[in-house]
Order: structure tokens, then sequence, then C-alpha cells
């Protein structure tokens, strides 16, 4: 899924960044969401709307409050500084990316040196929220967000299967990411392939 890939800023509410010393730590806040109809249809193509919105595309009204906080636990370095540069997703990359965890979760890590593969889930912070329907730029069809894997969600949290190349101290060395520089980390879990494979899964 591209973050990393954000488009638009979030339309409402904030998410505010406590910044101790590991500068990672996030809180969200629970601001009143700027007042939107409940159904916007852009009637204009890409690039003519201000909003950013595809013509075909519909948004809604975001919920006036958030109801989870969270935790930016590290940053995701890569070589992609714009949305455009970023690979389509993560299997048509090769590029070597690193994870700076905060510190803190140093002892987190044990035991992951014997895993070859790792689910990296991150915060797509630069993708806006309130589209239902997208019109994707590689396909003619408009799709439900959920039926997509476009960054922009209510929740934009994208999930890859990265390999681990090496760990050196709280660093993390992978290859197989496909969002922006600096995005947010949320969690790091080993990849089984036991389980977390599907090979007769089909999408159509």
């Amino acid at each position: 899924m591209r973050h990393g890939s954000h488009s638009g800023g979030m339309k409402s509410g904030s998410l505010a960044i406590a910044r101790p010393a590991c500068q990672v730590a996030a809180r969200v806040e629970t601001t009143k969401a700027k007042e939107l109809p409940q159904e916007l249809t852009a009637q204009t193509p890409a690039g003519d709307d201000p909003d950013g919105m595809r013509e075909g595309e519909i948004a809604v009204a975001l919920p006036e409050r958030f109801d989870a906080s969270l935790y930016y636990i590290g940053r995701i370095r890569t070589p992609w500084q714009r949305r455009e540069q970023c690979p389509r997703n993560p299997s048509q990359s090769d590029a070597v990316c690193t994870v700076e965890l905060d510190p803190r979760w140093r002892e987190a890590l044990a035991g992951l040196e014997n895993v070859s593969h790792l689910l990296l889930l991150y915060w797509m912070d630069k993708a806006r929220r309130d589209l239902v329907r997208q019109s994707p730029r590689h396909t003619a069809e408009r799709r439900g967000t959920f039926a997509l894997r476009s960054p922009v969600r209510p929740n934009p949290i994208a999930l890859s299967v990265v390999r681990l190349l090496r760990i050196d101290g709280t660093t993390l060395t992978v290859v197989g990411l496909d969002c922006l520089d600096g995005t947010p980390l949320l969690d790091i879990k080993p990849y089984f392939a036991s389980i977390d494979s599907v090979p007769d899964a089909r999408v159509g």
C-alpha cells in the first residue's frame, strides 16, 4: 500500500504530536471536525479541483471525535519525498530503506534477528481521510475505498511485508517499502508464511 504515499492534508481533526526526548510519541486530539456536506461529488478533473479530488470521487463528513490514541514508535527513511516518486506497491521496489526505532523500544527487538521478513504498519500522515469512492490512476473503474489499497482511507494505516537485511542497534535495514521519507511507524511484527500467506486469495 502506497503510503506512504500521501496526498492532501487531513480535512478535519488534528493529530497532535507530543515531543518528548524521543520525539515520536503521538496522541490524538478530540477536535471537532470541520463542517462538511454529508456527500461531495467532484465534478472537475484532477488538478482543477482545489480539494484535489478526481472526477467521480466522493467525500463524506468525518466523525466529530477520534476514538483512540497511538504512539509513533519510530520513523521510516526512504528515497522518496513526493507521492508521485513512490513505487505503486512494495513488490515493485528493491530500494534499501531504514526503520529508525525510538531507543525506548530497543528491548522489543530481542529475537527479531532470526526473522527474515517483517510486517511493518505505518501511519500515512499526509493522506486525506474523507473519500469513500475513489478514481485510481491505474484504472478507469471507480471503486470504494475499502476495495482499494489506496493511502486515502478513514484511518490511514498502511502495511508492507519487508525483507529484513540487518539490525544495527535500533535501526533496521529493509527492502520492500513504498512510502514517503519520514513516515511514522506504528508497529513491527514477524511475518509467518504459514499463516500470513494465502496463495489462493483473489481480487477480481
